[in-house]
């Protein structure tokens, strides 16, 4: 099961949060998502659980509980829907 972790603390590591979610079941992986050009954490994460039991278990427990001084959002994560591509290049068509 792939779980939604949201609204983390930004001083979060990915082993604090395995070690966190590990209380309800074997975790197989943990991933805090970061900015591309920063490299800092983007304040949410997804955890893998093997065992569905374990990992709603866990979502049921850690759903708006404090987990470092913020209330975790917790919840089972959606597929990414196709979004279009935006350009990101400045508009150079302008003028001032």
């Amino acid at each position: 099961m792939n779980i939604y972790v949201g609204n983390l603390s930004f001083t979060t590591t990915e082993d604090s949060l395995r070690e966190h979610f590990s209380q309800f079941g074997k975790v197989d992986s943990s991933k805090i998502i970061k900015d591309r050009e920063t490299g800092n954490s983007r304040g949410f994460a997804f955890v893998e659980m093997s065992d569905n039991n374990e990992g709603q278990n866990a979502i049921n427990e850690l759903n708006g509980k404090e987990f470092q001084g913020r209330k975790l959002v917790v919840n089972e994560s959606r597929p990414r829907t196709d979004r279009p591509q935006q350009d990101r290049r400045p508009d150079r068509r302008r003028s001032f």
